[in-house]
């Protein structure tokens, strides 16, 4: 990043986004404030405190997939994921947390009656235009030795060149990485103008930059909308599953992510609601059997969390940056916070820091 006289910059928003713009900013020396309505730094997930108030990210698989996505996002969307993953593995080279981030491609797999709904995806997936990984049909064989943990599918995929993230130990390692940063926790920001966040409080904070990443809360300035998601984390010790797998299946998508040697998760439910209630019976149906229709041993799994979510979407579903002098505002990541995050935030940054050398030369 340029270097340049230190600013003080305010963030609205301590969620995946804003940790990153915070630890990187404060690496370039500027002087960052992070307001935040959350308690303090960690998750706290359904039976804990404060539940509601914490951020999206913690609650996401970490799938970092943007072939997969193709299925139901845009091009661009796409595009800024396959260049978000060499990004976060730098990010976790710097973090001194290189295991954070795993590259070892993702596979689809589809049962036997869902060839078609399977090869309509595969096509959107092929179709793209862009210069990407095309899907590589595995045998049966072929998918045993990769995951010999699946079973029962009768068609199989690779997508090479995709990963996963442990969003949980990100969000935490951001946080302890960036030095030098006052964080206010258990302080909601009301609205967001040029050098200025105004407080619930009724207090008005000054700054040289001020950086609106509230997603939902961002309402009512931002025409953003909450989407509930739904996450089960099993404890299935010795699980086998090497990498993130995706069900091809006409109604849902469902997918299970190896978080540790002993832990799946599964997901996720995309529901046009802003309820944070507990997770439904019908979501914990359709999941979980969908999950263990292509891993059987998860019969034996332990149901460790159920959880609940609002990821931030604009009315078309796509992220948006907007900027002027004394102000940056990020919104929208909608289901692709983790996918999009760093090359949203890479070029944000390149554009402040443009906007910042005009400035500074009138």
């Amino acid at each position: 990043m340029p270097t340049g006289p230190s600013l003080s910059i305010g963030i609205a928003g301590a969620g995946l986004v804003g940790r990153l713009l915070a630890w990187q900013l404060s690496r370039a020396g500027h002087r960052v404030s992070v307001f935040d309505p959350a308690a303090d730094e960690q998750p706290h997930f359904h039976g804990q405190q404060v539940h509601g108030q914490q951020a999206a990210g913690f609650t996401a698989a970490g799938m970092l997939s943007p072939l997969a996505e193709l299925d139901n996002s845009s091009i661009e969307v796409a595009r800024l994921g396959w260049r978000s993953i060499p990004l976060w593995q730098a990010h976790a080279a710097a973090l001194e947390q290189p295991d954070l981030v795993q590259v070892r491609g993702s596979c689809l797999v589809a049962h036997r009656s869902d060839l078609g709904a399977a090869q309509r995806v595969l096509a959107r997936l092929s179709n793209s235009g862009l210069d990407l990984p095309q899907a590589q049909a595995l045998t049966l064989t072929a998918l045993a030795e990769l995951e010999p943990a699946v079973h029962g599918v009768a068609h199989a995929w690779m997508l090479p060149g995709e990963g996963q993230i442990n969003p949980v130990a990100t969000l935490l390692a951001l946080h302890a990485k960036a030095q030098n940063v006052q964080w206010h926790w258990g302080q909601r920001v009301r609205a967001v103008s040029p050098n200025e966040l105004q407080l619930a409080s009724g207090e008005n904070a000054r700054f040289d930059w001020a950086i609106d990443v509230r997603g939902v809360g961002a309402k009512p300035e931002w025409p953003v909308r909450g989407v509930r998601g739904e996450v089960a984390w099993l404890q299935a010790p010795n699980h086998g599953l090497n990498r993130p797998l995706r069900l091809l299946h006409p109604r849902h998508r469902v997918y299970l992510v190896p978080r540790t040697a002993d832990i799946v998760l599964v997901g996720a439910s995309e529901i046009e609601s802003e309820d944070r209630s507990p997770v439904s019976l019908r979501s914990v149906v359709e999941l979980l059997s969908a999950a263990h229709s292509v891993m059987p041993a998860l019969a034996e799994s332990r149901v460790l969390r159920l959880d609940t979510n609002l990821r931030p979407a604009l009315p078309d579903n796509e992220p948006l940056t907007e900027m002027a002098p004394g102000l940056l505002r990020i919104n929208g990541l909608f289901r692709h916070g983790w996918l999009l995050a760093p090359a949203i935030v890479a070029d944000a940054l390149t554009q402040f820091n443009r906007l910042r050398g005009e400035a500074e030369h009138v």
